[in-house]
């Protein structure tokens, strides 16, 4: 509920003209309460679950399976499940309003490649055995670094089309131009 109006408030008044005690008082919490859930201004916009979808879906992959398939799988599902469905639905209203933030704001932005780091080692984590020894570590970093530009260059493009466009689709065709047709078409 704070993130909601936090969105809502940095969409319609902007970002650095709405500070933490506005969204406090437009949730009817204090702004103690926010810090308490977010502890900094940037992860009223940027904190969310993905993190922890992602390694669920990787977790329970093959471990037979190359890693792109299985992070590239990863991400795709893990789209699927947040933006739910072909409608234009209040989910993804609120992850494209997050996108828009992201992408707009410079503070964000790089908040955002904290984020990406912590979604990294998230990955590697999940990957679990796989990333055991320092060169099976580096080719999971590797490959899950390169998912990761490829997903967002996808989120990019999404929120550009103003989710017109199906997200996990756009995740397979952005892994496809990355890594070659026969990774993305085995993802779709």
């Amino acid at each position: 509920m704070i993130q909601t109006h936090a969105v809502r408030l940095f969409t319609e008044r902007g970002y650095d003209a709405t500070t933490v005690t506005d969204v406090a008082e437009a949730a009817g919490v204090s702004p103690m309460t926010v810090y308490r859930h977010f502890p900094t201004k940037e992860d009223l916009v940027l904190v969310d679950q993905h993190g922890r979808l992602v390694a669920e879906r990787i977790v329970a992959s093959s471990a037979a399976q190359p890693l792109v398939r299985r992070i590239g799988g990863a991400l795709i599902d893990s789209a699927a499940t947040l933006t739910g469905g072909d409608d234009l639905t209040a989910g993804k209203q609120f992850l494209l309003a997050r996108l828009r933030l992201m992408i707009s704001t410079p503070a964000l932005r790089a908040k955002h490649l904290d984020n990406h780091y912590a979604l990294q080692q998230a990955i590697v984590d999940a990957l679990g055995d796989d990333a055991a020894d320092p060169d099976s570590a580096f080719r999971a970093q590797v490959a899950a670094s390169a998912c990761l530009a490829a997903l967002h260059t996808a989120l990019v493009r999404w929120a550009e089309d103003d989710g017109r466009t199906e997200l996990p689709g756009l995740i397979a065709k952005a892994l496809a131009a990355a890594f070659g047709d026969d990774i993305g078409e085995d993802l779709r």
